[in-house]
């Protein structure tokens, strides 16, 4: 920026491949002072923050997203692109900061060719330096910068080596009249005589700047030593096969295990069961944590305020709110942290690889399977677990079937529902039904991935073409401090993005819940404080809005051998699935404590009849629909909240919705009444 003249801030984009180091260099920069959002009118994530002031005076940092060239291989990764030649908030950056893994130059000059072609002013930020190194090799940075015509500089994000020169280099540009240069074209489709023309002078480059470690005398290297030297270590490479030397002797090794066609499944299936039991388990302490503080901090706030229309929209429609999505952080929380470091270890790159041919078969990406895996404890952080998937056609189309995974929040559900059909004693087959419900969830998902994905372009608006490409890293440790960070982001994300939303629709459910708020009767008798409240409550969920509902949608409840109670209680679990157990509790009448709880329940449910006929209201075969019901039903708002969120507009949420409701309504009518004809009621 010119001396003296006030001016915007100057802006730095970060740019490079897939895991070279950007976010890493970009927290150091700036002291992790990250804002994260997404690009408008897509679902590419980028991050922006100040460069801290004791480097830099008014420079802003982007973080864009990882791209290996400038020929866009889908729409997110055509954003990505398109914002370095003119960002939609930020404008035209500055110049560019390009990260580039000295371990895999060559690759990775391919990008840095295609933007000093298209006019931009580039900084190299070699990263990656000591794999380089552990191969008993060296880069020579004069040479390097001499032959690109460009500011060359090695960092160590990990130890803040370099970037004090780094920060040099970008002060000299900043200070120079034409900060604000713009590329001067995009990047045209190249010829093939380009193309070779291209990679020979990145070959010829690499040649000249890798040399063995202690051959390296800047401008001076021995390039006979070196380029054997090369060979050897299979450095230079001319194919997919000598590309693959670039793996250090211990990810080779390692690998002949991982990727094996028996024993590197074996291992996948391993880790990917501990990813799950982790979610699922590690994290139940803490929801139950944060479950009771909140339910605390309800029935406190109804003392303080008093039981009137504002302590109940407090506590049951604000904190109980709120609650219902914070409950969700401890899931979301160790899903990333545990992909973080798979993916810092460089492992999670073969698991893809490997289970990426059979989920092919129904046009799912090898990424895939994990957002899957993890859909069993909670649909929230799978869908966001996609943003790994570079396809869009295969993220969405992986967002699409998560809501068939059986998550955690039906296990109540299930719970009561098998109970009511196998006795107490026979917990053995109330497991093999259990299991069953989770096989179907699997086979069904299989099932709607082939058939949506026939209709795929149509539904997802888009017209990728299925592809699977990405690079196997190294092995390393990863990085601690660096995952916690992008965990804890990620988090934040989830709590600013889809936490406004869910509370929303908490305060609608309230509202629908609560009014008109008719003065209830109780029946003269001997009742406790606690069982006039439950009637109290019961009379008024019986006038309520939501009650109005219920009588509405009756009429498709009857078909199903189910009245308006059941309705209300299915309105209420949109909520949250669980709630259809309290909800039926609520509606009933069942006052008893939690020790008896479930028995108090399923005692009222055998005994509850069809107002209008008399009849049963929970036989076999009702029991069996509403199992079926709930493995295909969309019945979570927080679900489609975050499916809006990761999709970018309303069009998949609403048609997961239709498309999942209307199957779970017609298989279990058919369930129903296939079981009631052979006599099964």
């Amino acid at each position: 920026m010119i001396p003296g003249k006030a001016e915007k801030p100057v802006l730095a984009a970060l740019v490079g491949q897939p895991n070279a180091g950007k976010t890493s260099l970009f927290n150091v920069l700036t002291g992790k002072s990250a804002k994260t959002v997404n690009y408008p009118g897509s679902t590419v994530e980028y991050s922006t923050g100040n460069i801290l002031t004791k480097y830099l005076q008014n420079h802003t940092l982007l973080d864009s997203p990882g791209i290996i060239s400038l020929n866009p291989g889908s729409p997110d990764e055509k954003v990505a692109v398109d914002i370095l030649y003119n960002h939609p908030k930020f404008g035209s950056p500055d110049f560019l900061i390009v990260v580039v893994d000295a371990s895999q130059l060559q690759r990775h000059l391919l990008l840095v060719k295609q933007l000093q072609m298209c006019g931009f002013r580039i900084i190299i930020a070699l990263s990656m330096l000591d794999t380089l190194i552990k191969k008993n090799l060296d880069i020579d940075t004069n040479t390097l910068s001499s032959e690109l015509d460009c500011p060359v500089v090695r960092v160590d994000s990990r130890t803040g080596k370099g970037v004090p020169q780094l920060i040099d280099i970008i002060k000299n540009l900043s200070l120079q009249n034409d900060n604000l240069l713009k590329p001067a074209t995009a990047l045209g489709d190249l010829t093939h005589a380009q193309l070779i023309g291209i990679y020979n002078e990145i070959e010829r480059v690499t040649s000249l700047v890798i040399n063995p470690a202690d051959d390296v005398e800047p401008g001076h290297p021995n390039l006979a030593r070196a380029n054997s030297q090369l060979i050897l270590l299979g450095v230079q490479r001319a194919n997919n096969y000598n590309e693959c030397k670039k793996l250090d002797a211990n990810s080779l090794r390692i690998d002949k295990y991982m990727l094996h066609p028996f024993w590197g499944l074996i291992s996948f299936m391993f880790i990917m069961a501990l990813i799950f039991s982790s979610i699922f388990w590690l994290a139940i302490p803490a929801m139950n944590i944060i479950d009771e503080l909140f339910g605390f901090l309800a029935s406190e706030s109804v003392l303080l305020i008093g039981k009137n229309i504002w302590g109940n929209f407090i506590s049951d429609g604000i904190i109980s709110g709120v609650g219902s999505v914070m409950v969700f952080v401890p899931q979301i929380f160790i899903l990333f942290f545990i992909l973080g470091l798979l993916e810092d270890s460089g492992y999670l790159a073969r698991g893809a690889m490997l289970i990426d041919k059979p989920l092919s078969k129904i046009g799912l990406n090898g990424k895939s399977f994990v957002p899957m895996l993890s859909g069993f404890a909670c649909a929230i952080p799978a869908i966001m677990a996609t943003r790994t998937i570079p396809n869009r056609k295969e993220r969405f189309l992986t967002i699409f079937i998560i809501p068939l995974m059986s998550c955690s929040a039906r296990l109540p559900v299930y719970a009561l529902l098998i109970a009511y059909l196998i006795p107490k004693e026979s917990f053995w087959l109330g497991g093999i039904v259990l299991l069953a419900i989770y096989v179907s969830s699997i086979v069904f998902s299989v099932i709607i991935a082939s058939i949506v994905n026939r209709f795929s372009n149509s539904v997802f608006k888009t017209e990728d073409n299925s592809s699977f490409i990405l690079e196997l890293p190294t092995y390393k440790m990863p990085k601690i401090k660096n995952v916690i960070s992008n965990t804890l982001n990620s988090s934040y994300i989830y709590l600013k993005k889809a936490g406004l939303t869910i509370l929303a629709f908490s305060v609608i459910l309230w509202i629908l819940t609560y009014f008109p708020n008719t003065e209830p009767s109780v029946p003269a008798g001997n009742y406790s404080t606690e069982q006039i409240e439950e009637m109290v409550a019961h009379q008024r969920l019986q006038t309520s809005y939501a009650a109005d509902l219920g009588h509405y949608i009756q009429p498709i409840m009857l078909p199903l051998g189910l009245d308006w109670r059941v309705g209300v209680a299915l309105i209420s679990a949109f909520a949250a699935r669980e709630v259809f157990v309290s909800s039926l509790a609520l509606i009933f009448k069942v006052t008893a404590d939690d020790a008896t709880l479930q028995q108090s329940i399923l005692l009222s449910m055998r005994e509850a009849k069809i107002e209008s006929t008399g009849q049963l209201l929970f036989t076999p075969a009702t029991i069996i629909g509403l199992i079926i019901f709930f493995v295909f039903a969309l019945q979570c708002m927080s679900t489609l909240a975050v499916s809006r969120q990761e999709t970018g507009s309303w069009r998949v949420p609403v048609i997961q919705l239709i498309v999942y409701s209307g199957i779970a309504y017609i298989l279990a009518f058919l369930a129903v009444n296939i079981l009631r004809s052979f006599g099964i009621n």
